[in-house]
C-alpha cells in the first residue's frame, strides 16, 4: 500500500511528497532545506531512492539535486530543461520503479513548457495518485507567465489541453497532489480545498469546466496579476543546481557593527511583530514580521544585490528567518541578537499605529497623504478617493514621489503597510501605519474611486 506523507511549506504555499511501499520511498518537488526530506524519510524507516523534480521552479531554490547527493538517490528532472548537473531526464511515458510502486512521467506542458506530471501506482494497478506540480491544482491551474510574456499565450493554451489529459487519462479516485496553490503566487488564480481527486477537479477546476479553450485562454490571462520579483533569480539558481542550504548561525553583529551597516543603506530587518516595531525600533531597520508571509514579501521588497542584516529577539528566532530566506536563495547573512535598546546606542525610532476608523477622521485633512501599497490590480479593483498608489516593491525607489506631508500608509492587511512605513521612516519621512483590515474601510464608507 502506498503511504503519501506531505511536507507543507506554508510560508511560500508550496508542498513536497514523500511516497512510499514502506521500505523505498521518493520525494516530489523537495525545498531547499533538505533536512526535513531526511527527517521524514527516518520517521518512516524508509529509503530514499529518486527525487523528482516536476518542472524547473520559479519560486524557490529546490533542495533536488543536495537531496539526491545526500542519499544517493537518482535525480529525475524534465529532459526538456537545460541544466549544469547530471540528471535522469523525464519524458513522456517514462517509468520508474520505487520498490514495488512505480511511476510513470506525464508530459504537462503550461506552467513551464517541459513540466512533467508523476502518476504513481502500487505494481500493475491503475494510478493512485497523481503529482501535479503546478499543473492541474485545486479548482485552478499554475499560472503560465513566468518564463517570459512571448510564451504566456500558447503556454496558457498548453495548460488548458494539460489538465484535461490528466483528467481524461487518470481514474477519477486518483489523489491530486499538486506543488503549488496554497498561497504560493505561482497559481494562476485562486485554489480552494486541502485534499482532491481527479473526479472531484472536473467539477471544480477551471481548466475542466471551461468547455472553450479560447474562453479559458481569455479569463486565464485576465487574472494573471504581478508577482515576487525574486522569482527571476529562482529558475536561473535550479537550473545551476544549488548546494545545501546554509543554515549554520549567521555573522553576529555588535551593536556598533549593526549602526554601520545601516549607515551604509544595507537592509536591516527587524523580525519583531509589526506594531511593537512601529512603538520602539533601532533607527533605519526595516519592519518585515516573521510569519507565513516572511519570506515572499522580503524577497519582493528587498533589492536583490543588497547585503541583509536580521534583527531578532533570539538566535531561535533568527534561526527560523534564516531556514525561511534560504528557500529563496538569500543567504551570507549577519545578525543582531537583543532589545531595541541594547543594540540602537541610542538611535531608536517610532511611528504612529491607527485604524481605518481613524484614518476616516483625518482623510479630509490637507496634510495627510493617504499611501495605497497594494498590487495594482488591488487597486484597480477599488481604492480610497484622492490616495496615492505606489505598489509596497517599488517604495523604496520612489519615495520622492509620495507627496509632502504626513503618510498614512495602508495595504489590505497591515503586513506590506507595515513594510513601506518602515520605509518612509527609514527615509525621514513622518509616517502613520493603517494596520487594518481593507473591509474595514468599505464597511465604514470612506469614499472610494
Amino acid at each position: 500500500m502506498a503511504q503519501i506523507v506531505t511536507i507543507e511549506t506554508p510560508s511560500l504555499g508550496d508542498r513536497s511528497y514523500l511516497a512510499h511501499d514502506g521500505e523505498v520511498a521518493v520525494v516530489v518537488d523537495p525545498q531547499r532545506d533538505i533536512d526535513r526530506f531526511l527527517a521524514a524519510a527516518r520517521s518512516e524507516a524508509v529509503r530514499i531512492s529518486h527525487v523528482l523534480e516536476t518542472h524547473v521552479h520559479n519560486d524557490y531554490v529546490s533542495g533536488g539535486l543536495a537531496l539526491a547527493e545526500a542519499t544517493g538517490a537518482t535525480y529525475v528532472v524534465p529532459g526538456g530543461d537545460e541544466v549544469a548537473f547530471e540528471r535522469t531526464p523525464a519524458v513522456e511515458g517514462a517509468s520508474f520503479s520505487v520498490g514495488r510502486l512505480s511511476v510513470v512521467a506525464m508530459a504537462t506542458p503550461g506552467h513551464t513548457p517541459h513540466h512533467m506530471a508523476y502518476a504513481l501506482s502500487e505494481g500493475a494497478a491503475p494510478p493512485v495518485a497523481v503529482f501535479t506540480g503546478g499543473s492541474m491544482l485545486f479548482g485552478a491551474v499554475g499560472r503560465t507567465d513566468l518564463v517570459g510574456p512571448e510564451r504566456t499565450e500558447p503556454l496558457t493554451r498548453s495548460q488548458y489541453r494539460s489538465v484535461r489529459r490528466l483528467a481524461q487519462e487518470l481514474p477519477g479516485g486518483a489523489a491530486v497532489l499538486p506543488t503549488h496553490g496554497f498561497g504560493s503566487f505561482c497559481s494562476a488564480t485562486p485554489t480552494s480545498g486541502e485534499a482532491s481527486t481527479v473526479a472531484e477537479q472536473t467539477s471544480a477546476n477551471i481548466a475542466l469546466t471551461t468547455e472553450d479553450e479560447a474562453t479559458f485562454v481569455k479569463v486565464l490571462l485576465a487574472g494573471l496579476g504581478a508577482y515576487p520579483s525574486y522569482y527571476a533569480h529562482m529558475a536561473p539558481a535550479n537550473r545551476a543546481g544549488a548546494p545545501p542550504a546554509p543554515l549554520g548561525p549567521p555573522r553576529a553583529l555588535s551593536p556598533t557593527e549593526l549602526r554601520m551597516a545601516i549607515e551604509s543603506n544595507e537592509w536591516v530587518v527587524d523580525l519583531r511583530q509589526r506594531r511593537a516595531f512601529a512603538r520602539h525600533h533601532v533607527a533605519g531597520t526595516i519592519s518585515v514580521e516573521l510569519g507565513d508571509a516572511f519570506a515572499t514579501f522580503l524577497g519582493w521588497t528587498k533589492p536583490w544585490e543588497v547585503a541583509l542584516t536580521l534583527v531578532g529577539e533570539s538566535a531561535d528566532q533568527v534561526a527560523q528567518a534564516q531556514r525561511e530566506l534560504v528557500r529563496i536563495g538569500i543567504e551570507g547573512l549577519a545578525c543582531a541578537v537583543g532589545t531595541t535598546d541594547q543594540l540602537a546606542q541610542g538611535a531608536t525610532g517610532s511611528y504612529g499605529v491607527a485604524g481605518f476608523a481613524d484614518l476616516a477622521g483625518v482623510v479630509g485633512d490637507g496634510d495627510i497623504v493617504v499611501l495605497d501599497v497594494r498590487r495594482p490590480d488591488e487597486w484597480e479593483a477599488g481604492h480610497l478617493e484622492r490616495a496615492v498608489h505606489v505598489p509596497f516593491w517599488e517604495l523604496e525607489k520612489r519615495v520622492a514621489e509620495v507627496p509632502a506631508g504626513e503618510v498614512w500608509v495602508h495595504c489590505a492587511t497591515g503586513l506590506r503597510a507595515s513594510i513601506s512605513a518602515s520605509v518612509l521612516d527609514r527615509a525621514g519621512r513622518r509616517t502613520v501605519l493603517v494596520d487594518d483590515n481593507w473591509d474595514r474601510a468599505r464597511e465604514l464608507c470612506l469614499p472610494m474611486a
